[in-house]
């Protein structure tokens, strides 16, 4: 047998050590004739079974590396593809055989290799490395070339390493830090300890990154500088720096910086400028933790020093703007026990900031500094205006435009269906020009970016594009199934069958003149009127419309088609035009009854045990069976949630039926599906109890940012007037006391959404939830109770509200001072409190 043949037969086999002591026998001809025949050969191959092909492909790599000629061919060759889940294991091989090559090859591979480096992944990182050390080479500066050192960076070696050599000094400058410093902080501070790196750069490297990075700064830095334990003068030499990362860091640094302040200045080493600044800073501050720190160091400091008075009067001041009971208490006492000892430009600043506080906060302090301050007249925040949902983005201007678009890793609803828009559009446009733009993107032809199991919707719409362009080439992958595969959604269905019918019509050869079901609106609805421009286009072209298409249409249609519009349709003659104009006469599809459940999950590997809710949706007996799917709600995983609003924009408790088991085994950890919530806001359609569980999850999130998007949704919602408050406030009734949710995340999306102008949704909320929340005599109270009071009186102080709250004013009655009391105290005042007061 040929070299080549002999190593076919080995690669067919997975023998990574048999190609390499192949290749290492290899004469230059030999190797010519390899280099010839690889990379067609490597095209060819069909994944048929995925772990036969991936072996398969492991030994190509080495033999690719030993035969390509140029630098530039073999760090291709490296890079391709089909190797990106080539096993790291073969490195020593890799490295065996580039040694092969003379010093300056491999040093051009080297940088080749490192200009080529991405971060997470740093594929052949350590190929790149060891080609640097061995030949020399001023190391490259990229910065993932420096984080792959970091990453392998250990005490032992640091010293007799040239890449330490050139990068110690530029530690803490490289962009990717956090790829890798928080597994070496131990590292790091053993270098420190031991020698090789010294300590007075690395301190101010720290406390330098920490301030270039602001609020984004790393908490493993935090981490090495306690790790480094600096004295007091190494402290006092920061001072400076110290007080600048107290306004903008994260809290884990503004904790560290308040610590090393706090010491100086206990010391006697701190500058009364630095503490002015310093307390102020922390006054601003809207962690509740950073707050009472700063009350704490405030009253201490001015017992030590009575000529601060006006310096912690002026922080007090700013401290009474924030809207938690227990932190203006404690400023307004400190505030009142400072006022004999406090100058003009103190009484001044704690006088203008007063107006703002709880009406017997304000009495307090008007006591003490003079009288006469008039509470501020509320500031009401206007909601946003909202339309339909995003704006849509334009479509694809150029055929070089589309395939960029497809050719991305991540794609969203909206992109999904400017692809298809734009893919028939071009393909009848400019059919020669689409596939002259496709050619790279297809040549060299690469299996794996097509998809295996043929049920992911972008690898549908890739195959749509490659059925246009090379239908030869898709011919050999497994063919796309425009039935309902078993393990798809009936959401994720409706868009994998839209693109899988696309291709299939391509492959035909028919092509497709327009899509019906391309949205109109940000929501995902399509204009009654647009729909049948486009249907009448296909019953002039004499084309048929493909039923996935059809279908997803219509349910895209809005709830309220205008009567010039059902008459048009009844003019329509095609098959299409008939379902169309049948749709709209009737009215679509039926509004089912929702049910959702709290369970416990005792079924699959990660899910026994946990809580999680269930939804049951009752389908009408005539109902189509191609529709049978959207009535079964989804209990599988799913990263696709916020593309399901776009496929029924019109039945919003549909949508959230299948929401809600995903939110609801997701709550304590982010992976962004909480933006569902959004696009289901801009839904229409009658909302209750499945759209009410939907949006306690994001509610009742552990993140703050999935937190956010609820709030999104409850503001749209507010703007439109369709906050759901009955159905909601039973909702969150329920799964707080059933311990699925913690209701102090829950008020902080009330809060925040009553700062931005829904104070009126939001008490409508609040009012509903108090009864079934608030503790009876003699029951402990469940936390975030007093949370929940906080943020139904902020709305009530902005709405004006004025009622009778007999459970709030139950709890107002008892005796104690726990924030509780004291919540339900302001509450109670301020619902039954005359229109305006002056003190």
């Amino acid at each position: 047998m040929s070299a080549w043949e002999r190593l076919v037969k080995l690669a067919k086999g997975g023998d990574v050590a048999g190609v390499f002591r192949l290749l290492l026998e290899l004469d230059a001809g030999d190797r010519k004739a390899v280099a010839e025949q690889l990379p067609r050969h490597l095209s060819g191959l069909r994944p048929g079974d995925w772990w036969s092909w991936r072996h398969q492909v492991r030994p190509l790599r080495l033999a690719g590396v030993a035969c390509l000629g140029g630098a530039a061919a073999v760090t291709a060759w490296l890079f391709r593809r089909e190797f990106q889940w080539a096993d790291r294991d073969d490195d020593e091989r890799l490295i065996l055989l580039l040694r092969q090559r003379p010093a300056e090859w491999r040093a051009d591979v080297a940088r080749r290799i490192a200009a080529r480096l991405r971060l997470p992944e740093l594929r052949h990182w350590e190929v790149a490395a060891a080609l640097v050390r061995e030949t020399g080479i001023e190391p490259p500066d990229g910065d993932a070339f420096m984080v792959g050192w970091l990453r392998s960076l250990h005490s032992r070696t640091a010293d007799t390493d040239p890449l330490f050599t050139a990068f110690a000094p530029r530690l803490f400058e490289i962009d990717g830090l956090s790829e890798a410093l928080p597994e070496q902080v131990g590292t790091i501070a053993r270098l420190v300890e031991d020698g090789p790196l010294e300590r007075k750069p690395v301190i101010d490297g720290i406390v330098g990154r920490l301030l270039r990075d602001g609020p984004s700064a790393l908490s493993a830095l935090v981490v090495l500088h306690d790790r480094l334990d600096l004295d007091i003068d190494e402290s006092a030499e920061r001072a400076r720096d110290y007080t600048r990362l107290l306004p903008a860091g994260p809290v884990a640094v503004a904790d560290l910086a308040l610590a090393q302040l706090r010491r100086l200045e206990e010391a006697g080493r701190l500058e009364e400028e630095l503490f002015a600044e310093a307390v102020e800073a922390l006054a601003f501050r809207p962690e509740k933790k950073l707050l009472r720190a700063a009350l704490s160091w405030a009253g201490d400091a001015v017992l030590r020093d009575a000529r601060r008075a006006d310096v912690v009067l002026a922080a007090m001041s700013l401290i009474f703007a924030q809207d938690t009971l227990a932190l203006q208490e404690r400023a307004v006492r400190l505030a009142v026990k400072l006022a004999p000892q406090a100058g003009e430009a103190g009484r001044e600043a704690v006088r203008q900031a007063a107006a703002g506080l709880p009406a017997e906060l304000l009495e307090r302090v008007s006591a003490a500094y003079g009288g006469g301050i008039a509470a501020e007249e509320v500031t009401v925040m206007p909601l946003p205006a909202v339309g339909q949902g995003p704006a849509l983005p334009p479509p694809y201007a150029s055929p070089d435009q589309l395939v960029r678009a497809v050719s991305a890793r991540e794609v969203d609803p909206h992109t999904f269906e400017r692809l298809l828009a734009g893919l028939v559009e071009w393909s009848r446009r400019a059919p020669d020009a689409l596939r002259e733009a496709l050619r790279p993107w297809v040549e060299p032809f690469d299996s794996v970016f097509f998809g295996h199991n043929g049920e992911d919707p972008v690898h549908a719409v890739r195959r749509a594009f490659l059925a246009f362009a090379s239908p030869e080439a898709g011919g050999s992958l497994p063919a796309l199934d425009i039935r309902r595969p078993p393990t798809l959604g009936g959401f994720k269905q409706l868009y994998f069958g839209r693109a899988a019918e696309l291709a299939r019509s391509f492959e035909a050869g028919d092509g497709y003149p327009v899509l019906l079901a391309t949205p109109t609106a940000g929501s995902g609805h399509v204009d009654p009127g647009v729909l049948l421009d486009r249907l009448e286009l296909l019953e002039a072209a004499g084309v048929p419309a493909l039923p996935g298409d059809l279908v997803q249409a219509l349910l895209r249609l809005p709830r309220d088609v205008p009567d010039a519009c059902v008459r048009r349709a009844r003019r329509l003659t095609s098959e299409a035009g008939r379902a169309c104009a049948a749709w709209m006469r009737g009215g679509g599809v039926p509004d089912p009854r929702v049910t959702v459940h709290l369970r416990n999950e005792r079924n699959g590997y990660y899910l026994s045990g946990l809580p999680a809710l269930r939804s049951v949706v009752d389908a009408p007996d005539d109902l189509p069976e191609e529709l049978r799917p959207l009535y079964r709600p989804e209990t599988g995983y799913a990263f696709t949630l916020e593309w399901w609003p776009l496929a029924m924009p019109s039945h919003p408790e549909i949508v959230a039926a299948h929401m809600v088991w995903m939110m609801s085994i997701c709550i304590d950890f982010s992976d962004a599906q909480t933006q569902a919530l959004v696009g289901l806001a801009h839904a229409d359609g009658p909302l209750g109890g499945a759209v009410a569980h939907a949006l306690a999850c994001g509610m009742g999130h552990a993140n703050a940012t999935d937190r956010a998007a609820a709030t999104d949704a409850l503001l749209t919602l507010a703007a439109r007037g369709r906050v759901p408050a009955q159905e909601l406030g039973e909702t969150l009734t329920k799964l707080v006391v059933g311990g699925f949710l913690k209701l102090n995340r829950v008020a902080s999306v009330l809060d925040d959404a009553t700062q931005a102008g829904a104070h009126e949704a939001v008490w409508e909320v609040v009012v509903r939830l108090l009864p079934g929340l608030l503790p009876l005599e003699g029951e402990r109270s469940r936390a975030g109770v007093a949370d929940l009071l906080a943020a139904g009186a902020r709305a009530a102080r902005i709405a004006g509200v004025r009622a009778e709250l007999p459970e709030v004013a139950a709890v107002a009655a008892r005796k104690g001072s726990s924030r509780l009391v004291q919540e339900a105290r302001r509450l109670q005042h301020l619902v039954t409190l005359p229109k305006k007061s002056t003190l």
